[in-house]
């Protein structure tokens, strides 16, 4: 406490009273960091250093004489209570400390904090007049070491958010950064806080990961190159930008300050690039809308080693992301290959024993110029002809002849396949689809994915799998048996049958978008009894393929033998040809070959063909010969010995149609 002889002076009646007690105050307190005042009953100043002054920021002349609430009504509110228990308890306070509404110089955003001692002040009479007042100005103290407490917390909240991540699951990545982007905007203060990936190829800024306040725009999900030109092209250059006032860049930035403007009026921005092998892939931004802020540059370390850390469980993730499809490729390539070779194990040096079509007839020669007509598209092939007159080949020199050449041509017999499993077949199945089902299975069309798929006897095929075969032709999808997921494939479709679909059709036994669908460009195989001239070249081309299997020399053929051949009806094709030299060659002992062929037609003709079939082949094996034509002279009518109407009669009833041919 202070208490100064007054020299028998009477406080009230002496105005020195207060500057005597100001200077012997102020003596105690020489030292400049404090601020001394002296104020009365009134709590009005009597008495103000400089210091004092510059603590508060009123000069000395607007102190004096003015009471506590005149000069500032906020200091007023904290320091009045203290001043008055002062006076009327006559009670000291030292080192208090207090926070003082009003900005601290260089913060707009902090208190300011005083360190306070006040005493009475008495007359000789030891009667308190007023109080005296010294005041230190602690904030700058205060704010380091608030700062230090905050850089600690922050240095622990960063120290965690790197551990989060040392184990962490790709699948969990992208939680883990939105989570981390979020104690970072609320820890500092930030309103929002993104991540951009940068496309190499576009050069496309797209925000893959962000957390905003509520409140507070989401950033665009892409930014084309030139929306941001120099923001851009400062991440292209991995370099880092800043700025506290968005309305204080410069002109150049004016795509950047319109941008900042739509985007809700951004008002501080900072972005940090982060590269790979030298090669930008990303960056992170902070920004703020509601206060401007300041970017110290060890925040701006601390928060680049944060994005050390995010980037580097994106570019793992990225790795496993690239991993991940590399395997679901291998392991869709492996599963096409086996596929591929099981189907093949069962046609190689079976049923495919040489590959070139045989004959000079102008019948051979017609089929082959339709095949290099539309071997080159991929365009649905139908291909028309009885049993063993070789359709398959046909169907194999049209897939030897395309693009996709390069892969194997899967072959599908749909009269062998039981109606039960067929769909499975075609189409696969996944694991525990149907009993017996203990794994997933590509099915044939996904396996000729990129290649060409040949469906034989497409005719047998049942009516219910019919709409799911027009569903691949028109959409190239399907669903697997078992399975809802979409399965696409870009297959070409060539089908062959030796039925007549068109009646098939009549009857409701073949849907008839299907037959139009498969029918694009039909291709007529004819029956070996009509390309008589090419039986002697057939003949000795198997010759000479079963020669070298049996290891026998065959020089010649009866010319008799030959002729009978000719001549023979061959309701068995190539087939039964084939078999018949086959059967000859084993039989075998010399040089010469002699062929049994039957004595009658009759003899010859299946047993199960009806006369209506037989009616049908003949008729129409004539109309192929005559190019469809049926009046005039040389005509099928003529031929047949019937009348053309009586003709056209019966074809309508056997229900032949022409098949338009395109070449």
């Amino acid at each position: 406490m202070i208490d100064m002889e007054m020299n028998g002076m009477q406080p009230m009646h002496n105005p020195d009273f207060f500057l005597q007690k100001f200077c012997k105050i102020e003596a105690l307190y020489a030292l400049t960091q404090f601020g001394v005042s002296v104020l009365d009953q009134d709590l009005r100043f009597k008495h103000v250093n400089d210091r004092m002054a510059s603590i508060d920021g009123v000069s000395i002349d607007a102190h004096i004489d003015r009471q506590l609430t005149e000069v500032d009504f906020q200091i007023a509110q904290v320091l009045e209570p203290m001043l008055l228990r002062v006076i009327t308890e006559e009670q000291s306070f030292v080192h208090q400390v207090f926070e003082i509404p009003g900005p601290v110089p260089g913060d707009m955003n902090s208190l300011r904090t005083w360190q306070v001692c006040c005493f009475p002040l008495r007359d000789d009479r030891r009667a308190v007049q007023g109080a005296s007042l010294v005041v230190q100005d602690i904030s700058e103290q205060k704010m380091k070491e608030v700062a230090q407490v905050d850089l600690l917390k922050f240095e622990a909240l960063l120290s965690g958010l790197s551990a989060t991540f040392i184990n962490v699951s790709v699948r969990d990545v992208d939680g883990k950064i939105v989570g981390g982007l979020q104690k970072i905007v609320d820890f500092l203060g930030f309103d929002r806080s993104s991540v951009w990936r940068v496309d190499s190829d576009s050069g496309q800024m797209i925000c893959t990961h962000s957390y905003a306040l509520p409140g507070i725009k989401q950033p665009p999900e892409i930014l084309q190159p030139g929306t941001l030109p120099i923001w851009n092209a400062m991440v292209q250059r991995d370099e880092i930008f800043k700025v506290s006032d968005v309305d204080e860049l410069p002109e150049a930035f004016e795509m950047e300050k319109l941008y900042c403007k739509k985007r809700g009026g951004i008002r501080s921005i900072m972005f940090i690039p982060a590269s790979v092998g030298g090669v930008v892939v990303g960056f992170i931004t902070f920004v703020s809308y509601r206060v401007k802020r300041a970017w110290p540059d060890d925040l701006i370390q601390r928060l680049r080693l944060l994005w050390d850390v995010f980037s580097n469980a994106l570019e793992r993730k990225r790795a496993d992301q690239k991993i991940q499809t590399a395997l679901a490729e291998i392991k869709k390539l492996k599963d096409r290959l086996e596929a591929e070779n099981i189907y093949l194990r069962d046609q190689i040096n079976i049923e495919h024993q040489h590959d070139e079509i045989i004959g000079k007839s102008d019948a051979v020669r017609k089929v082959l110029l339709q095949t290099e007509q539309v071997a080159a598209t991929d365009s649905t092939v139908l291909i028309f002809g009885e049993t063993g007159t070789g359709k398959e080949l046909i169907a194999r020199a049209i897939h030897n002849l395309s693009p996709r050449k390069a892969r194997a041509m899967i072959k599908v017999n749909c009269a062998a396949l039981p109606a039960a499993l067929i769909e499975s077949e075609l189409f696969g199945h996944e694991k525990g689809a149907y009993t017996g089902a203990v794994s997933r299975q590509v099915g044939r069309f996904e396996a000729a994915n990129g290649s060409t798929i040949f469906l034989d006897e497409i005719g047998e095929l049942p009516l219910e799998l019919q709409s799911k075969l027009l569903r691949v032709l028109q959409e190239g999808q399907f669903e697997r048996l078992g399975s809802h997921q979409t399965v696409d494939v870009d297959v070409r479709v060539i089908a062959a049958t030796n039925k007549n679909l068109a009646q098939a059709v009549k009857e409701g036994r073949f849907r008839e978008d299907l037959y139009y669908r498969l029918n694009v460009f039909p291709i007529f195989v004819p029956p070996l009894r009509d390309r008589q001239e090419d039986i002697p070249l057939l003949v000795w081309a198997m010759v000479e393929e079963f020669g070298k299997v049996f290891g026998k020399n065959i020089e010649r053929i009866p010319k008799k033998n030959m002729e009978a051949l000719e001549r023979y009806y061959w309701p068995g094709n190539i087939r039964e040809l084939r078999n018949m030299v086959e059967r000859a060659m084993i039989l075998s002992k010399g040089p010469a070959l002699v062929i049994d062929v039957p004595d009658r037609v009759s003899s010859s003709i299946s047993p199960a063909m009806s006369l209506e079939h037989m009616e049908r082949i003949h008729i129409t094996s004539v109309l192929e010969r005559t190019g469809w034509r049926i009046r005039g002279s040389n005509g099928a009518a003529e031929i047949l010995d019937i009348k053309p109407t009586t003709l056209e009669s019966r074809m309508k009833k056997l229900g032949i149609v022409r098949v338009r041919q395109l070449y």
